[in-house]
């Protein structure tokens, strides 16, 4: 092959392999969100029903603070195999598709560059390490000051990671506000 098209294969390959580091290091990132929902349950009822939930989904009660009417909830999320195989998988892809691209652009160095994939596994050992990890949930429950109807409402302010907020407004079933 002439050189102009190695050489524009090797950029476009190179800037795949750091759009990969950069997919690998957003998989441990932290995606901390805040939802608020509308319920027309007693301030007790809500609680209860929310600590109930946190208990089956294996958090505890970390710190009550009555004066701000605020419960925090921790619980340690563990890390998913799959995605560290997955993770694996992409980086042995990537490191294969860097060395054949480069063993092509120089040649002299033969099939060296072909033992790139041996560093793949690192990029499940860096998920492992870092994905496992204890998550915090805060919720707030507080009069509803917007309210039309003559019962009252509460609002209910959670924040924590969005993929355990997304369960939580499935499991749920409350509007949000």
């Amino acid at each position: 092959m002439n050189t102009p098209i190695l050489s524009s294969t090797f950029l476009l390959t190179l800037l795949l392999a750091v759009g990969l580091f950069f997919f690998i290091r957003a998989s441990v990132k932290d995606r901390t969100e805040q939802l608020t929902f509308v319920s027309d349950s007693p301030e007790d009822s809500i609680l209860e029903e929310l600590q109930t939930y946190f208990d089956g989904r294996s958090y505890r009660v970390a710190t009550v603070d009555a004066a701000d009417r605020q419960v925090t909830f921790e619980g340690f999320v563990r890390p998913s195999w799959f995605l560290a195989i997955f993770l694996t998988l992409l980086a042995a892809v990537g490191m294969l598709c860097l060395g054949l691209v480069l063993s092509m652009l120089l040649p002299q160095g033969g099939n060296l560059f072909l033992g790139l994939i041996v560093l793949s596994p690192l990029a499940g050992v860096f998920y492992w390490k870092n994905a496992g990890r204890t998550e915090q949930v805060r919720l707030k429950v507080e009069a509803n000051p917007q309210s039309e109807s003559k019962e009252s409402q509460n609002l209910i302010t959670v924040t924590g990671h969005r993929d355990e907020l997304a369960v939580l407004k499935q499991n749920l079933g409350l509007p949000s506000a």
